[in-house]
């Protein structure tokens, strides 16, 4: 199985892909980690931002691996512990499929690609700067994997 954060937004800062990369690392080939970064529209005064977010979209759904399961993450999803998410880890696992988690940009997440998602997942109900949140969820990732494993990293 590999997972693939599917996120809008390129050129982020250092801080970012170092943060992002160092637990990407650390995941085994079991459950990768790959990231697709997805161009932002131009956003200025006059931009037509549902026509930036339907080509956002188009892309990002283009980006998903047949067969994967999707997640949206989304303000209003369903917020998971970080147990919560190993369990889901250790579900996902043995069934082999890919999964693409999603990140919007700054609009969030195409309504439409966000409607024909498998699941809804919401961080925090703040809402996150988008390169953060790739930190987060590789960090989470890693942590719930540690839990797995019965790694001392959760502690």
């Amino acid at each position: 199985m590999q997972i693939h954060l599917i996120a809008v937004g390129q050129k982020m800062p250092r801080w970012v892909e170092e943060g992002y990369g160092e637990y990407a690392r650390r995941l085994p080939a079991e459950c990768s980690l790959k990231l697709h970064e997805i161009p932002a529209g131009k956003r200025g005064k006059g931009a037509d931002i549902a026509r930036l977010t339907r080509i956002e979209g188009q892309k990002m759904a283009d980006a998903i691996p047949r067969g994967a399961r999707v997640v949206a993450l989304e303000v209003k999803g369903k917020p998971w512990s970080t147990e919560q998410l190993s369990q889901r880890l250790d579900c996902w696992l043995p069934e082999g499929r890919d999964v693409a988690l999603l990140v919007g940009g700054p609009e969030g997440i195409e309504p439409a690609l966000s409607a024909s998602a498998d699941e809804r997942w919401s961080l925090s109900p703040l809402t996150l700067p988008h390169p953060l949140v790739r930190v987060v969820v590789a960090e989470q990732l890693y942590r719930a994997w540690s839990i797995l494993k019965g790694h001392p990293y959760h502690r």
